[in-house]
């Protein structure tokens, strides 16, 4: 009895492991035609092998309590180029990845308030310590949504981060990942350095 108990475990495992791999390659491929759909995209379907990532790992995938902040102040989040954009704090995460206690800020921006389409949409941005070595030196993005969050957890899966547009090109407002948002460990999950010419937009 034993021995079966065992072995339905391990196909279990197993099953779970590969449909998750199955998600994560889904999604990818989703991720790289979206370069080749947006018109304003740095990148031609010709850079796409430059495109990058890590094995999926579902060790990245972490189930975060979540706590909803209420009359948060507007501030200026930096841009890569020096501008600025309005964020309001929306939530305050808090996990645990290899046994290290991490905890992240989720950021609304204000302007999508007025855009239909943007409302729900809410930004992860962050930093890590595999940043500039085999990941993007100016931290990586996750998008979640509003609805994302419930009964007080969210699902943050870092094996979606990806790069930011400016990891590709310059001539893009890509908001620099607050210091609050810098985890000290290696997130070796999502997208790693992009491999092909930095271009200039013109």
């Amino acid at each position: 009895m034993k021995y079966l108990f065992y072995l339905l475990i391990f196909i279990s495992a197993n099953c779970f492991a590969q449909n998750f791999n199955a998600q994560i390659a889904t999604h990818r491929d989703s991720y790289k035609k979206d370069f080749i759909t947006d018109k304003h995209s740095p990148l031609k379907e010709a850079d796409l092998p430059n495109l990058q990532f890590f094995d999926a790992d579902s060790t990245y995938r972490v189930n975060a309590d979540a706590e909803l902040l209420s009359d948060q102040p507007a501030f200026q989040m930096p841009t890569f180029d020096g501008a600025r954009q309005s964020y309001v704090k929306y939530a305050l995460v808090k996990f645990t990845i290899k046994g290290k206690p991490c905890r992240l800020y989720i950021y609304k921006n204000v302007s999508f308030s007025n855009i239909p389409s943007l409302v729900d949409y809410l930004f992860l941005p962050f930093t890590d310590e595999t940043n500039s070595t085999v990941t993007y030196g100016g931290g990586r993005y996750i998008d979640l949504k509003t609805g994302d969050i419930k009964n007080e957890h969210v699902i943050i899966d870092f094996n979606r981060a990806y790069n930011p547009y400016c990891a590709y090109s310059d001539g893009y407002h890509c908001p620099m990942p607050p210091e609050e948002n810098n985890l000290k460990l290696k997130i070796e999950a999502g997208e790693k350095n992009f491999t092909g010419e930095k271009k200039h937009r013109p």
